[in-house]
């Protein structure tokens, strides 16, 4: 698929394509980890679909704002990843637009539900993550063109969406939840850092500053292994302080060592695409191993 397929071609399967489906795992990884962290206090089992559905509202609403603004600007114009809607015509900007305000307005409603059961500081949480959403690409001084995206996607996808999953399953926190979310945090910044790693030309070109254009080529591509080291230190702080069982995450980071090899030789552009899909199936598998490990673990 390519930026000159027709709408028409598409129908609304173009909506399924701009909501990136490859950068889902990054919203089900820390609900299954926040989950299982909250496993031994009584939890509302329940409460984590309503939490999924916050996660994934949230994850879609960044791509359709990120596809309507760069669109509008332009700097989709020649991107090298997957189909941009605003940026190939596929779609018009103001539906895009609505199409974010739509999957916002989802992780809000469902957002003051849960801070309705728990407490209501989670709206001052729900609303900061909106925001930085639409201002990661969007508005007059969008962060992502700043280099910055990366500490949205740590702190939002990462400790927010891990610990803020625990509290409102089991309206506890801990230190095992917090530190397992620095492991889900390394993971999706990994994913946006193999992003942004194919796109440095382009976004380069049109001035678009994220941190791989200004730590350029090789630095990136060490950051992006440092991220998977710090996702491993993590697993085993979190087995050190439960019981062994929880290292049993670290299959996850075994099976990114294809990605870390591909990165390692240098692949560039579309190249990169497949990496990032190996990305996110490492993500999965070390959602499902560390989620099985910590349970056993607090179990234990």
């Amino acid at each position: 698929m390519n930026n000159s397929t027709p709408s028409a071609e598409l129908g609304w399967k173009k909506w399924i394509v701009g909501s990136r489906p490859r950068t889902l795992p990054a919203a089900v990884v820390p609900v299954m980890v926040g989950a299982a962290c909250a496993s031994a206090d009584s939890p509302v089992w329940w409460r984590v679909c309503l939490a999924l559905l916050v996660s994934l509202a949230l994850q879609v609403g960044v791509n359709y704002a990120n596809d309507y603004s760069d669109g509008i600007k332009g700097t989709d114009n020649d991107r090298v990843g997957p189909l941009r809607l605003v940026g190939s015509g596929v779609a018009s900007a103001s539906s895009v637009k609505r199409a974010a305000f739509i999957a916002l307005g989802i992780a809000g409603v469902v957002g003051l539900s849960l801070a309705m059961m728990t407490t209501l500081w989670l709206l001052v949480v729900g609303a900061c993550a909106i925001v930085a959403a639409w201002t990661y690409t969007g508005g007059p001084r969008p962060y992502g063109y700043a280099g910055l995206g990366e500490v949205f996607v740590f702190v939002f996808f990462g400790v927010v969406a891990t610990v803020g999953t625990q509290y409102v399953v089991s309206e506890t926190l801990t230190t095992a939840g917090w530190i397992a979310s620095i492991a889900v945090g390394a993971y999706a910044c990994a994913l946006l850092v193999v992003n942004n790693l194919r796109d440095i030309p382009g976004d380069t070109e049109v001035g678009k500053r994220t941190l791989a254009v200004k730590m350029g080529d090789a630095r990136t591509r060490q950051f992006f292994g440092a991220l998977i080291v710090l996702a491993a230190v993590s697993i085993v702080w979190v087995g050190v302080i439960t019981t062994p069982f929880a290292m049993f995450g670290l299959v996850g980071v075994i099976a990114t060592r294809p990605a870390l090899n591909d990165i390692a030789k240098g692949l560039k552009g579309r190249a990169l695409i497949p990496v990032l899909g190996a990305v996110g199936r490492a993500q999965l598998i070390l959602a499902i191993t560390f989620t099985a490990g910590i349970i056993v673990a607090l179990q234990a």
